[in-house]
């Protein structure tokens, strides 16, 4: 994609969706944390029930550590690979309250530094919590980076990359949240809704003409 069609892409996204959020529930930067962990390999609308239960019992590193790893297993063990998750999130609460004084650190290599927080998991909370242009590439981003032309590359870190690189200073807060959505909801893995893409005009996805007149 060349600057023009990239500069025009996040603009008809942006003028969609002003204000664009994440679709995990949290009501602190640690609630957000939480879900994060806990949403790998796992759908926002499943972190979120199993989140609704917990938060109201447990929402801070304190409070879940006083839960115990059997008492936060039976909290989220309808997400997949609970038992891992909950073993991660009891280290990295006991870490938050031994080094950070219970608060979540805003620091990448803080964040990277617990149990179970890779660096999509740390963008995501650098981007959401606290304001920073970073781009967490999950497989959503992954895709839309190489089959639209937007920052294609043959790893996550390589699409991040040229993510930030090549998207406008304007749009690079909120790009984060408008490509995941638009890759859950439009640009789907398996049959891209090319007939139905806002930014159909501006996309260079080789065979979206063949998916644009395919019945959905």
């Amino acid at each position: 994609m060349k600057p023009t069609a990239i500069h025009q892409f996040f603009s008809i996204l942006r003028a969609a969706n002003p204000q664009p959020q994440t679709e995990l529930h949290y009501a602190s930067v640690f609630e957000l944390l939480a879900a994060v962990l806990l949403s790998a390999q796992a759908t926002d609308v499943g972190v979120n029930k199993a989140t609704a239960r917990l938060f109201l019992v447990a929402n801070t590193p304190e409070k879940i550590i006083r839960l115990g790893l059997e008492g936060l297993e039976q909290h989220i063990k309808t997400i997949g690979l609970y038992r891992s998750k909950a073993r991660h999130l009891m280290q990295t609460c006991h870490i938050l309250m031994d080094q950070h004084g219970g608060q979540v650190p805003r620091s990448r290599e803080a964040l990277e530094a617990l149990p179970g927080v890779g660096r999509k998991t740390a963008n995501v909370v650098l981007n959401v919590a606290f304001g920073e242009a970073t781009m967490a590439v999950d497989t959503h981003l992954f895709r839309l980076g190489n089959r639209t032309g937007l920052a294609p590359g043959a790893t996550p870190l390589a699409v991040e990359h040229k993510l930030l690189k090549r998207i406008p200073a304007e749009f690079l807060v909120d790009a984060h949240h408008w490509l995941i959505l638009h890759g859950r909801y439009v640009c789907q893995a398996r049959k891209p809704l090319c007939g139905q893409c806002a930014v159909f005009d501006c996309c260079g996805f080789k065979d979206k003409k063949a998916f644009a007149h395919s019945p959905n």
